[in-house]
């Protein structure tokens, strides 16, 4: 059982590192300058970030220099998240379309210019559930809770070969287009030519008739 259950895990692990982005990161934040994260989320996904500014000087409120802006904007612009001048915050949403969603961080200008070290954690599909409280909730055994888990998996990466074979086809279909109008442009390139060809000949037949040359 034991070993069944570490094979379960190994599956879960794996299948939630190449289908299931969860991006956890520290980054400097220059004032004045706009850092943009952005992350490819499939419509209807679940996906959750939060965000906190490191303190640069422990036991005391963080400094008014070092609290920022954050914005969470869908591939269309629409807002889903927006803090103004805080020094930390979360959001949480599900997808409404496919695309890169983006989070941008911007630290007010402050002369002289100040670094800002940003914690900032962004989980999306299966890595964004919060499994302790699914088990909890139905109070599931370990056995039950590592079956749901690659139940989820599995189904992820199922969706993620359609959502996978639909961007194919919207780039064969671009690269279809694409070559068409290179041949139409060429075609009518030729034909260009052609026509400049043509006319450098009559100018030439013209100009050495009137010449009496020909």
């Amino acid at each position: 059982m034991s070993e069944l259950l570490v094979n379960l895990h190994l599956i879960v692990t794996i299948g939630l590192i190449f289908t299931m982005p969860a991006h956890s990161m520290r980054f400097d934040l220059v004032s004045g300058i706009t850092k943009c994260i952005s992350e490819d989320i499939k419509s209807n996904f679940m996906t959750v970030g939060k965000y906190s500014v490191i303190n640069p000087s422990e036991g005391f409120p963080v400094p008014d220099a070092h609290k920022i802006t954050v914005r969470v904007t869908s591939p269309q612009s629409s807002s889903y998240h927006y803090g103004d001048h805080v020094e930390a915050g979360n959001f949480a949403f599900t997808a409404a379309e496919s695309g890169d969603y983006t989070a941008c961080f911007w630290a007010p200008d402050h002369k002289p210019p100040v670094t800002v070290t940003v914690d900032f954690d962004w989980r999306t599909g299966v890595a964004a559930k919060d499994w302790s409280k699914v088990a909890k909730k139905g109070q599931l055994e370990v056995m039950e809770l590592e079956l749901k888990k690659l139940y989820d998996t599995v189904t992820s990466i199922h969706d993620e070969m359609f959502y996978l074979r639909e961007r194919e086809e919207e780039m064969q279909q671009l690269n279809r287009a694409t070559n068409s109008k290179m041949a139409t442009f060429s075609f009518l390139s030729i034909v260009v030519c052609l026509s400049v060809a043509g006319l450098q000949l009559w100018h030439l037949k013209t100009f050495f008739e009137r010449k009496k040359l020909l």
